[in-house]
C-alpha cells in the first residue's frame, strides 16, 4: 500500500511539472494538496510519509477528527468545503488556509473569531459554473466585495477558488477554469491594502492538469493519490 501511494505521489507530481511546463510555469510554482475526504488515518500517513503534507478536508469534523489522529505528522491542514458559522471557532486554528469562503456573513465570522490571532489566510470562492447547487459568490460580486475587505482586519484574502460544473465535459471546465483566471487578472490591479489575489486553487483529480494549464497554483487532488486502493 505505502509504495502504490508513493508511486501515484510521484506520478501526480510529474504530470503537474509536465502541466506547468506547458503554462510557462515551473512545478514550485504550483501546490498539491492532497484531499483526504472519506479516507481512513492508515491512508493518510503514507502520502505525508511520499512527502505530501498539505492536506484538505471538505467537512470539518472530519478536518478536527484527522487533525487528532495525524497530530504526529508535519502535516498542513486545509479546508476546502463549506464552512458554517457555528464550526468556525474550532476550526481556525487547525487550517492554514480555507479555501471555501462563500458569503460576507462567514467573512465575518472569521474575522470575530480570530481577533488578536489573526490574521486568517482565505480564499473566495467563485461559483463560475453558475450551478445553483454550488455554493460561492457569483463573479459580479467580487469586485464591489474588494472594497469591503480592510473592514474584516483578522482575515487576509489571498486568491480565489472555485469547482468545475458537476455535469460539465473538459472543455467546460477549462472554459470555467479560464474565467476565474480572467476575473482574478481583471481585480488584482484593484485590490485594497492588504489584500492579493495571488492564489488561484481550481482542478481536481480529473480536471488539475487543465486547471494549471489555466492559471492554478494550488490544486486539490484526491482520487487519484489512492489509485488501485480504493
Amino acid at each position: 500500500m505505502e509504495k502504490l501511494i508513493a508511486e501515484n505521489v510521484a506520478e501526480i507530481r510529474a504530470r503537474i511539472a509536465r502541466a506547468a511546463e506547458r503554462s510557462g510555469r515551473t512545478p514550485d510554482r504550483i501546490a498539491l494538496v492532497a484531499v483526504t475526504k472519506y479516507v481512513l488515518a492508515e491512508l493518510i500517513r503514507p502520502v505525508a510519509a511520499a512527502g505530501c503534507c498539505e492536506l484538505g478536508e471538505s467537512r470539518p469534523q472530519q478536518l478536527w477528527e484527522k487533525a487528532e489522529l495525524l497530530a504526529d505528522l508535519p502535516v498542513r491542514w486545509h479546508l476546502i468545503g463549506h464552512l458554517q458559522r457555528n464550526k468556525v471557532r474550532r476550526t481556525l486554528p487547525l487550517t492554514v488556509l480555507i479555501h471555501s469562503v462563500d458569503s460576507r456573513r462567514l467573512l465575518a465570522a472569521i474575522d470575530q473569531e480570530a481577533g488578536d490571532a489573526g490574521p486568517v489566510r482565505v480564499l473566495l470562492e467563485v461559483n463560475v459554473s453558475g450551478e445553483s447547487a454550488k455554493f460561492g459568490f457569483q463573479p459580479d460580486e467580487i469586485e464591489p466585495l474588494l472594497a469591503e475587505l480592510p473592514n474584516f482586519a483578522n482575515v487576509s484574502v489571498r486568491g480565489l477558488m472555485c469547482m468545475a460544473g458537476l455535469e460539465g465535459r473538459p472543455d467546460d471546465a477549462r472554459r470555467e477554469f479560464a474565467a476565474l483566471r480572467q476575473l482574478r487578472d481583471r481585480l488584482q490591479p484593484a485590490c485594497p491594502k492588504g489584500v492579493v489575489l495571488d492564489e488561484l486553487s481550481m482542478g481536481m483529480s480529473g480536471d488539475f492538469e487543465a486547471a494549471i494549464e489555466e492559471g492554478a497554483t494550488i490544486v486539490r487532488v484526491g482520487s487519484a493519490l489512492f489509485k488501485g486502493i480504493l
